[in-house]
C-alpha cells in the first residue's frame, strides 16, 4: 500500500512591486508557524527586480517588461514546482487586502468572488488587483487546486459602529461607504502571539503599530480589534512611505477646483508621490531619509521634516487610540519599519514620555522582544508579523470544515 504524497499550502501576497510566497504542510497539526519554504520575487515593476527565497541568496532576475507581475507569478509556480519533490498543493491562500461590506470571512475563490473584488479596487488600488490577477491566471494554470481569499479588513469587524461609521449623510453607510480598517492578516497574528509572550497583560489596553510601506494602529482590547487608523481606504492614518495618510478633504477639492488636477493625478499625488517620499524628496524609506538629516541646505531640511511629521502622525494617533481605550498597557511594534528601525522606535516613545514610557536603549538597538525599562508604565515590545501563516491556518480549517 503507497504512502499517500504530502499536501501543502501554497500561500501568496502579491503587491504593486512584490510578491512574497511560503509554503506550509496541510496536514500539519497545530499548524507550524515557520513555513517549509519561503521567498519573494521584489522590484517587480522597477529596473532590477529580484528573487530570493529560504536557501536561494538575492538575485536579479529578468522578467517582461510588459507584463512583470505575470511573469514574476510563473517565475515562483516554476521554483516552487521544482521544490515539491513528491508533495503536491491542494491550496492556495491570497491575502487580500479589501472585503468590502460583503466579506469577513476566509472564501473560496470563484470566478463571482473575483468580479466582486474587482470593484473594491478604487479603494485599494496599490494592492487589490494583484491577488485578483493571480487568481484568474492559476484557475486557468492549476485548475484543481483550491483558491481561497484571507483578507486584511475581516479582522476589524469587532469594532463598534462608533468606529466604523463615518460623518457623512447615513446613506452613505447604507451604501457601504465606512470605516473597514486594514493589516487584519497581521494584527490577527498579534491576537494569537502577544498573549503567549506577555500573558493577561496582552488581554488589556493594546496598541499595535503596523509600520511599513504602508502602516497603520490598531487598538486592541481583549485580543480584539476596537479602533484603527486606516478606514474607508488604505490611505487614512498615518503618514507612510508614498501615501498621504488623513488629510483635509478641502485639500483635494482645492487640487481639484483651482489647479485642476484630475481625478488621476489626484489620485497618484495621494498615493505615490507624498508621504516619506513626498516631504522629503529623497526615498520612501525611513533608514534613508535619516542619513540625510545632516545634509546642508534644503535637502537636510526637508530630510528633518519628513522624519519629524512621520514621528508626529505615529504620536499623535497612538495618544488618540490611548484616549479610546481609555489608557494604555503595551504598545507593540511590527512589520519592516517596526521590526528594524530602532531610531524611529526612540523618537515615538521619546514624545510618548508623558504615559510614562521609559526606552531601554540597549535592547532598542538591538531588536530585543522587549525594549522598556523595568520601570515603564506601559511596556513597549517588537513582535514580528507573520501574515503568511493566519492564511494558511485559515486556509486549514477552512479545508478541515467543508
Amino acid at each position: 500500500m503507497s504512502t499517500p504524497q504530502p499536501s501543502l499550502i501554497l500561500v501568496l501576497n502579491c503587491g504593486s512591486s512584490s510578491i512574497k510566497f511560503a509554503l506550509f504542510d496541510a496536514q500539519a497539526d497545530p499548524l507550524p508557524r515557520k513555513p517549509l519554504w519561503q521567498g519573494k520575487v521584489q522590484g517587480i515593476a522597477g529596473p532590477a527586480p529580484e528573487y530570493s527565497d529560504s536557501v536561494t541568496a538575492t538575485q536579479l532576475i529578468n522578467l517582461d517588461h510588459e507584463h512583470p507581475h505575470t511573469a514574476a507569478l510563473a517565475l515562483i509556480q516554476a521554483r516552487v514546482a521544482a521544490r515539491l519533490d513528491g508533495c503536491h498543493i491542494v491550496a492556495i491562500a491570497h491575502r487580500v487586502v479589501h472585503g468590502g461590506c460583503r466579506y469577513f470571512e476566509p472564501t473560496v475563490v470563484t470566478a463571482d468572488t473575483i468580479a466582486n473584488l474587482r470593484a473594491l479596487i478604487p479603494l485599494a488600488p496599490l494592492h487589490q488587483p494583484f491577488p485578483l490577477k493571480a487568481m484568474s491566471l492559476l484557475f486557468q494554470q492549476w485548475p484543481g487546486v483550491l483558491q481561497v481569499a484571507c483578507f486584511d479588513t475581516a479582522f476589524h469587524r469587532t469594532m463598534p459602529k462608533v468606529e466604523q461609521i463615518l460623518p457623512l449623510p447615513y446613506s452613505a453607510w447604507e451604501r457601504g461607504l465606512r470605516r473597514y480598517g486594514f493589516h487584519g492578516l497581521s494584527y490577527d497574528y498579534m491576537s494569537h502571539t502577544l498573549p503567549e509572550r506577555h500573558g493577561e497583560l496582552a488581554r488589556g489596553r493594546t496598541i499595535v503599530a503596523h509600520l511599513g510601506s504602508g502602516a497603520s494602529l490598531c487598538a486592541m482590547q481583549n485580543l480584539e480589534s476596537v479602533a484603527t487608523t486606516m478606514g474607508f481606504s488604505a490611505l487614512d492614518g498615518l503618514m507612510m512611505g508614498t501615501r498621504t495618510g488623513s488629510l483635509d478633504p478641502g485639500a483635494l477639492l482645492y487640487l481639484m477646483e483651482v489647479e485642476r488636477l484630475s481625478l488621476e493625478e489626484v489620485g497618484s499625488t495621494l498615493y505615490n508621490q507624498s508621504g516619506l517620499l513626498g516631504v522629503s524628496g529623497i526615498s520612501a524609506e525611513p533608514r534613508v531619509v535619516v542619513k540625510h538629516e545632516n545634509d546642508p541646505g534644503e535637502a537636510g531640511e526637508r530630510a528633518r521634516i519628513a522624519l519629524a511629521l512621520y514621528v508626529r502622525r505615529i504620536v499623535r494617533e497612538i495618544g488618540a487610540l490611548t484616549a479610546v481605550l481609555g489608557g494604555l498597557d503595551l504598545l507593540v511594534f511590527t512589520a519592516g519599519v517596526g521590526e528594524h528601525n530602532a531610531f524611529v522606535r526612540e523618537r515615538v516613545c521619546r514624545d510618548l514620555a508623558f504615559l510614562g514610557i521609559k526606552l531601554d536603549a540597549d535592547a532598542n538597538t538591538i531588536n530585543a522582544p522587549v525594549i522598556s525599562t523595568t520601570g515603564s508604565r506601559v511596556r513597549v515590545a517588537l513582535e514580528p508579523t507573520n501574515e503568511e501563516w493566519i492564511a494558511a491556518r485559515c486556509t486549514q480549517k477552512l479545508m478541515i470544515a467543508g
